[in-house]
């Protein structure tokens, strides 16, 4: 698809708790656009939830987005020409709006009563408990308006003929307007609904392009027609495969972590999530692991799938997994910046020239930062702490006693490097007619608190001799009587 001139898109997240996936996905689609066409990438805020939204919220919205490196051209702590970017504080341009659509005869105020309303619905339901309550147009051609009673504004939909679009992603959209009716545009309190205040803000905003979940596609012919009655050409619109949960339910707290807040505390990389929210709903042939830059570049609305799918955090950990083990994708300076804050979180201040001989033991297997960083624990804990089960089965046992020998045999190698401890052991493991699985294992545990880790030489050099002798030793007592 040919990019418009000077492309603006948008991302209109409600302050009213934690930034969904669901969410970034839109976003980062957004964002993907706006920088491969060198457009604009617009960040508002829909507020008008005034029971819900906090600026706590908000601030989590900014903050998310920041660590995910989705940065926005315009917006709350940027500014830009087309602002303000909150709601509540665009109240007057909505109403000077709306009452543009009452005065070209497309819109009306509508004095119906809450109470009216609900006995109208009430009577429907009685008379046929499956029908579809439709607002009955009460005031839809009056113009005797009372000066002292509050009102609604509602937009005078036609109910002949198609309101009709083409949608990037599923191309040709027909809707009949006789299934529309003459929804609310905004509150006596003068704050919009979804509809108006979404239009107004694209118009102002000179938003070009809509991309957003499939779920607001029934919106889109009720925004179309606000635009027409405007005298004004509706943007092109992209909606989006819906990310769904386990039995093919909308994606929710129940099938997991859906806050991208929980995907930074488990040390997922953003490069990685991202990465994985890019391919869920578009494609590149077989390909499926992107650094940020090469997404940009393959990005296009063409590519976007129209099926839902179902979100799998399994494959979101592998593709995050990628972007830590490649070397292309994530350098090793770049993982020791990334990896530190994680360990002096858990230990303190720490020696960056061990980290980094250890680096290759880590990469390998550790599948996000968090885990990278626990399992290096004994090598950076002030204590060693012993995995139950490992700890009864290989130092409380039979198999614990060659660690006496080997504490001995390791106090006189010299010096004490990996190729001269190899040596050593194997040979004392073959004079001993031992195998070498039956020495590994119990030493592991005594070294490091569990059964997977480096190989036992590595861990010996990682250690030095000191911290070696002093924890085979310590294990040694374990197995001793009481």
């Amino acid at each position: 698809m040919a990019p418009a001139s000077n492309p603006r898109v948008r991302f209109a997240p409600s302050p009213t708790g934690y930034l969904h996936i669901g969410g970034v996905r839109t976003a980062l689609f957004n964002w993907l656009w706006a920088r491969k066409t060198g457009g604009r990438f617009i960040l508002r805020i829909e507020d008008t939830d005034r029971a819900r939204s906090t600026e706590e919220n908000e601030q989590v919205i900014l903050r998310d987005l920041r660590w995910l490196g989705l940065d926005w051209d315009e917006g709350p702590e940027i500014g830009g020409d087309t602002g303000p970017y909150r709601q509540l504080e665009r109240l007057e341009i909505y109403r000077e709006f709306a009452d543009k659509l009452v005065a070209a005869g497309a819109a009306y105020r509508c004095y119906a009563t809450k109470e009216q309303l609900d006995e109208a619905r009430t009577e429907l339901k009685a008379a046929d408990p499956k029908a579809q309550f439709r607002y009955p147009g009460w005031w839809r051609d009056r113009t005797d308006w009372p000066a002292d009673q509050p009102y609604v504004y509602r937009l005078k939909v036609s109910q002949t003929g198609h309101t009709s679009y083409r949608d990037l992603v599923f191309g040709d959209q027909s809707v009949p307007n006789s299934a529309q009716q003459d929804v609310v545009l905004m509150r006596s309190d003068g704050v919009p609904l979804y509809n108006l205040g979404c239009v107004v803000d694209d118009i102002t905003m000179g938003i070009t392009l809509v991309a957003r979940g499939r779920d607001h596609m029934i919106n889109t012919p009720i925004q179309i027609m606000i635009y027409q009655a405007l005298g004004l050409e509706p943007p092109q619109f992209a909606h989006l495969p819906m990310m769904l949960g386990k039995g093919g339910a909308k994606l929710s707290k129940r099938h997991g972590a859906v806050a991208v807040s929980e995907y930074r505390d488990q040390g997922v990389v953003p490069e990685g999530l991202l990465n994985y929210l890019a391919r869920f709903g578009w494609s590149h042939g077989d390909e499926e692991v992107f650094a940020l830059d090469q997404l940009v570049d393959a990005f296009d609305w063409t590519r976007c799938n129209r099926s839902d799918g179902r979100f799998d955090p399994t494959k979101l950990t592998a593709i995050a997994f990628e972007h830590l083990k490649r070397p292309e994708l994530c350098s090793d300076d770049d993982y020791v910046t990334r990896l530190k804050p994680w360990l002096e979180d858990l230990y303190g201040a720490i020696d960056e020239a061990k980290l980094r001989t250890v680096l290759p033991h880590i990469r390998p297997r550790a599948k996000t930062l968090r885990e990278a960083a626990e399992t290096v624990d004994y090598l950076f804990g002030a204590e060693l702490h012993y995995d139950e089960k490992a700890k009864k089965k290989f130092l409380m046992s039979e198999r614990g006693k060659v660690l006496s020998p080997l504490h001995d045999l390791i106090k006189k190698v010299e010096p004490f490097e990996a190729e001269v401890l190899e040596e050593a052991v194997k040979r004392w493991a073959e004079d001993e007619e031992l195998k070498l699985g039956a020495v590994a294992q119990p030493a592991r545990v005594a070294l490091t608190g569990r059964t997977a880790s480096p190989g036992l030489i590595d861990v010996m050099v990682l250690l030095c001799r000191d911290t070696t002798l002093q924890r085979l030793a310590a294990a040694v007592r374990l197995a001793e009587p009481a």
